[in-house]
């Protein structure tokens, strides 16, 4: 059966009966919510409610985090190996629904069908990658000097985790931390943004298909403030992971802190894409285009910051506005779009806020600078593509992130001040660099305070290369093999061949 056509997602509901309804997912199955209350999602390009949502809370998230503790032991009983197959499996699946699954995150968040079907296939690949590295998760033999002892380390999970994740890209944020997580032999609890859930139940759907043992993997929706402070604060639960906001992730640290929880958190940026004037002109512009205004600058790597030589700026700026004015605006779900909608109401409201502090700031817009109406638009959630010149970096359109089709263009002189403005910064996400100097381009790799620095391409990445920030962008790494010792805690084992009668009769730790 396709995931989309499950009938209990098209109860009778007076009339609407194109309004699908989610329940949690829980153990394996499809559960009502503790209080009975569920709230509505709409479409961000139409604007009409199409999904009810499971409201959970604290007894909701104490019955998911029991189906995940009762699981961990059949988890783990599982040789890795076999749980390596069972990531492969649902990466076929995951394929198998990319269409259905891409729709659905289009319907919740409002991004282009073609960013989204990308994203899916991504999803694949890092359960089909982490698949394969389930078994090869290794300890080592440590030459200790001392004789008779055998000395070794060993790598086990750490159990039930909370895995928090945002509303821009739901399936591919959360797949960066569940299929490191599974691999590594751990159960999950996630707890999606209220505002794109529908594709996390869908999702979770398939696992039960693959064959995972009921309770690896269960969803609990609803409100930060309700359900994902109860997972947070629950005293079983041994990490918590999360993608989102700067205040989101403080306060999630500090909840989780006080009882010395694991923590990994990909928070937000300000990243810079910076322009030499030996770059190749043409590729730059479309690397700059493409690093702000792809997913509607809702992307925690847009290349938010644009540093250009100064030589070649108004040259630039002016290449820049002509191929970024001639952008496609309008429905997310047509092959020609080349902007969708902003995907909430708070999002969109916010943005245009950041447009009117960066005209009273004294800005220059010279491209967009408001909501967009023309064709194209519906649901009223559009901002066009804005550019501001005349920008210094001492500017909030600068320095917060405005998670926006929002660009602020910033002249340097020099290869010294290009990198002091950079990290001028109190973010480290990521930064880019286009040149055609080589060594330019290493010492940007050695400079620029970013946990991914791109050159002369932008917003690529994969399964197998680690990411994360510095500074107040977050902590931790997601992607690569280095992951994985997030997701474990390593044990160090003495074996003494001879008893040692040696021992003090004081000891000492």
């Amino acid at each position: 059966m396709n995931i989309l056509d499950a009938d209990r997602h098209a109860p009778d509901r007076g009339g609407l009966a194109e309004l699908r309804t989610f329940d949690l997912y829980i153990g394996g199955a499809h559960v009502k919510p503790a209080s009975g209350l569920y709230f509505s999602s709409d479409n961000p390009y139409s604007g009409e409610i199409w999904a009810s949502v499971a409201r959970g809370n604290a007894q909701d998230v104490d019955r998911a985090v029991a189906a995940a503790q009762a699981a961990l032991p059949v988890w783990n009983s599982l040789k890795p190996s076999e749980r390596g197959r069972l990531l492969v499996k649902l990466a076929d699946l995951v394929e198998r629904n990319l269409e259905q699954l891409a729709a659905s995150e289009v319907r919740d968040n409002g991004k282009l069908l073609s960013e989204m079907l990308a994203q899916i296939r991504l999803v694949a690949d890092w359960f089909r990658y982490y698949g394969g590295l389930a078994d090869k998760i290794e300890g080592a033999v440590i030459p200790t000097g001392r004789p008779n002892m055998f000395t070794f380390t060993r790598h086990e999970p750490l159990g039930v985790v909370a895995l928090i994740t945002p509303w821009n890209s739901p399936l591919l944020l959360l797949t960066h931390k569940l299929a490191t997580a599974l691999a590594a032999g751990n159960v999950a609890v996630v707890k999606p943004s209220e505002f794109t859930s529908t594709s996390t139940i869908e999702f979770a759907e398939l696992f039960a298909q693959a064959g995972f043992p009921p309770g690896v993997v269960n969803v609990v929706t609803g409100f930060g403030h309700e359900a994902g402070a109860a997972l947070v604060a629950h005293p079983a639960v041994a990490k918590v992971a999360f993608t989102g906001s700067e205040m989101g992730g403080m306060r999630i640290n500090e909840a989780a802190a006080r009882e010395f929880k694991h923590v990994a958190l990909e928070l937000g940026g300000k990243s810079p894409n910076i322009v030499f004037a030996d770059a190749d002109f043409e590729a730059a512009v479309v690397g700059a285009i493409a690093g702000i205004f792809a997913a509607s600058g809702q992307t925690c790597i847009a290349g938010s910051r644009l540093l250009v030589e100064r030589t070649i700026h108004d040259r630039f700026i002016a290449r820049l506005v002509e191929i970024a004015g001639k952008a496609r605006i309008g429905d997310p779900m047509q092959a020609d779009t080349n902007v969708g909608p902003v995907a909430t109401r708070a999002q969109f409201d916010k943005i245009l806020r950041y447009i009117d502090i960066a005209k009273s700031e004294g800005g220059t817009c010279v491209l967009g600078g408001g909501a967009y109406t023309g064709p194209g638009a519906c649901g009223g959630r559009f901002v066009s593509p804005t550019i501001f010149t005349g920008v210094h970096n001492g500017m909030r359109v600068a320095r917060e992130e405005i998670f926006g089709p929002v660009l602020a263009v910033i002249p340097f002189d020099t290869e010294e001040e290009a990198f002091q403005i950079a990290n001028d910064t109190p973010f480290g996400l990521a930064a880019g660099v286009w040149t055609s100097d080589i060594g330019r381009a290493l010492r940007a790799s050695e400079r620029l305070q970013a946990g991914t620095v791109w050159v002369n391409t932008y917003r690529v990445g994969g399964a197998s290369t680690p990411f994360g920030g510095y500074k107040r962008s977050g902590m931790g790494r997601e992607g690569g093999i280095e992951a994985i010792k997030e997701w474990v805690n390593t044990k160090t084992v003495w074996i003494c061949g001879k008893p040692d009668t040696s021992f003090p009769f004081v000891m000492r730790n």
